[in-house]
């Protein structure tokens, strides 16, 4: 079996490390459920010879959790029956080998690898950001970078004149004048293009923290109200944009996204501060509106609560096409941080490695809420923001000693990472230059890179010419002996090639083994993900 799967871990989220029900098996595939006692009687037997006595660790890598219902544990029988198991970000996989999974990588530590994310430059930033995409090639002097994308770093040679930064606030101005035109045909609401873009688009989900970000809004809109107009004129003006879905019977989730809406509508209609402030629910989050939305961000949040973000690709879109991050030390933010610069991202919060204590902390009440954020709390069970009767549930976590997700105990380092996006924000010259650099840091963010490793330190295969048949060889070689397509032709035909009729990259089957979990089969391409 070992030499056919190999496992790709996509989360630590308990509730996407799925386990069956045993009885169900059973029931449905009587003959699935013996091979799997087989397994897991032939694992159980190496784990026994190994550890001795140690019936503690062997119910633990068990594929079977025992009880009144037994439960096939999915994530254990992925990893017993695959050759190699990877996590998607450096400190994903760290966090698999020494949390998640570390009995088994204890045993069989050569059995794991990393393999970092990454997204398809063709669709993230040639298809969806055709300005930008034609000053890059103008400047590098070459179209190459659409499948080298680590010819992206010849950018930084450029980064700090300013006839280049000129021409590269011209594209993302008509990014964010598309957008805002977007905005108003779907919502009927007016955005001021010269106000900074702050875009967190992703599933809606606690440890993605929308709620810490939709707190702090509260927070500069209680600011920009208590500010004297003298005050006032030396904001800086934002919108603040959500979106993203949450699954169907996720109570708080969904909670959090009417909050953000019923927020929005006091905010955007104060005549005192909607100059300076808006704040968007962009609805239906999909690739599509993806592609508009990304481009003309200029601040892009990814704040998970540390250790619980696997990856995340949205991150590597929007550095791909200039956007700054203001993020945890989770996920590829730390890659994305290596490659770019700390200097030239709003980093904060918890470390990974913190996170268990300062949970302990917080449910010993031994950590304090800061000052200003309850005086938010309180605005807001006061009425400020609408009627708050639903929303005492999603306050009462952070006093209560159940704020698992720390929102609280991140909250003053966010709020001094949001000050600094305003004070750079004010030094355009230095705010291009890091959008630059942003960009020019993201090759290693591509899927060729990603596919690539996978191929060569996971599957062991070699590429192999596409068979042609007649037709398309006749077609080759008329293209091989005519005239060299233009740049611009070159790149259609690339996008062309890679796309199909949804918007989604064209790949070959994937078997999903769990939800948020992947096994493939060796010789298999892994299939792209939309939209994370």
């Amino acid at each position: 079996v070992t030499k056919v799967f190999s496992y790709t871990n996509h989360t630590v989220l308990p509730e996407a490390l799925e386990k069956w029900s045993v009885g169900l098996l059973q029931h449905l595939l009587p003959r699935h459920m013996e091979i799997i006692f087989d397994i897991n009687y032939f694992h159980l037997v190496a784990i026994g010879e190994r550890f001795p006595g140690d019936s503690a660790r062997m119910s633990r890598m068990s594929i079977i959790e025992e009880g009144t219902d037994k439960k096939v544990r999915m994530a254990n029988l992925a990893v017993v029956g695959s050759h190699t198991v990877n996590g998607v970000a450096a400190i994903h996989s760290e966090l698999i080998k020494h949390d998640l999974f570390r009995d088994f990588f204890e045993v069989t530590p050569s059995k794991f690898q990393n393999k970092t994310n990454g997204v398809t430059p063709r669709r993230w930033l040639l298809a969806c950001n055709a300005s930008l995409a034609s000053i890059i090639t103008r400047w590098i002097q070459s179209s190459e970078w659409v499948t080298h994308l680590d010819l992206l770093t010849k950018l930084r040679e450029f980064a700090g004149m300013s006839e280049y930064q000129a021409e590269w606030a011209v594209s993302k101005k008509q990014n964010k004048e598309r957008l805002a035109q977007y905005i108003k045909e779907t919502l009927g609401i007016e955005l001021d293009v010269n106000a900074l873009f702050d875009v967190q688009v992703k599933r809606i989900h606690e440890y993605k923290r929308q709620f810490l970000n939709i707190l702090y809004c509260c927070r500069r809109y209680l600011d920009l109200k208590r500010m004297s107009p003298e005050q006032r004129a030396n904001a800086v003006p934002r919108v603040v944009f959500f979106g993203g879905k949450a699954a169907p019977g996720y109570h708080r989730a969904k909670l959090i996204i009417k909050f953000i809406n019923q927020m929005s509508r006091i905010v955007n209609n104060d005549p005192e501060t909607q100059t300076l402030f808006k704040v968007v629910f962009i609805p239906n989050y999909n690739v599509t509106n993806a592609e508009i939305i990304i481009p003309a961000s200029e601040l892009s949040q990814h704040i998970s609560t540390a250790g619980m973000e696997a990856s995340g690709t949205s991150n590597m879109k929007f550095v791909m096409n200039g956007c700054l991050i203001i993020g945890t030390w989770d996920g590829a933010n730390v890659e994305i941080c290596e490659e770019i610069g700390e200097d030239r991202m709003f980093m904060f919060g918890t470390r990974a490695e913190q996170v268990e204590e300062m949970r302990q902390k917080v449910q010993k009440r031994q950590v304090s809420v800061p000052k200003d954020l309850l005086e938010v709390m309180a605005a807001i069970r006061g009425g400020t923001f609408g009627s708050a009767d639903q929303f005492h549930c999603l306050l009462d976590t952070l006093e209560n000693g159940d704020d698992y997700f720390l929102v609280s105990v991140d909250w003053a380092s966010y709020v001094e990472a949001q000050h600094r996006v305003d004070q750079t924000y004010k030094n355009r010259a230095k705010w291009l230059q890091n959008s630059i650099l942003s960009t020019a840091g993201s090759g290693k963010f591509s899927t060729d890179r990603t596919i690539l490793q996978y191929a060569q330190e996971i599957w062991k295969i070699e590429p192999c010419a596409r068979p042609l048949t007649d037709n398309q060889r006749a077609d080759e070689e008329e293209y091989q002996s005519g005239p060299a397509l233009s740049v611009s032709a070159q790149l259609a035909a690339l996008v062309d090639a890679e796309t199909t009729s949804d918007g989604t990259a064209a790949t070959t089957s994937t078997t999903t083994a769990t939800n948020g979990n992947t096994a493939s089969g060796r010789g298999k391409s892994k299939g792209s993900k939309k939209g994370q």
